[in-house]
């Protein structure tokens, strides 16, 4: 599920790195959820949404940073969903930090941690 042209690359060398997660429906990223890998990120959880039934994963133990428009785009995915929820599993620190401090109510997100 990367972008057109494989993962997102820039001159400052951010990469993610998104696929399918074997046995189960989901995805898994790697790298940095950022500007530059933004379109690649987005693009992943809109085929999340499409393919989503009860719950979806997304697993993000190899992600080292997102920010909050990453952060957005998946509340906003999980918003959307017409029903079930999200499991983020392992995510970076900073995620369920901006979670909690922007979505504090949206129960469609199980964080797992670290």
């Amino acid at each position: 599920m990367d972008g057109a042209d494989g993962p997102a690359r820039v001159r400052t060398g951010a990469v993610l790195d998104v696929g399918p997660l074997a046995g189960r429906p989901g995805i898994r990223a790697r790298g940095e959820i950022g500007v530059s890998t933004r379109l690649s990120w987005e693009n992943a959880l809109t085929e999340l949404s499409r393919r989503h039934s009860e719950v979806s994963y997304v697993e993000l133990s190899g992600v080292r940073f997102v920010d909050v428009a990453g952060v957005t785009a998946l509340a906003v995915t999980a918003m959307n969903l017409p029903e079930g929820r999200l499991v983020v599993e392992r995510p970076p620190p900073q995620l369920p930090r901006l979670l909690d401090l922007f979505w504090p109510s949206l129960r469609r997100i199980e964080v797992t941690p670290r």
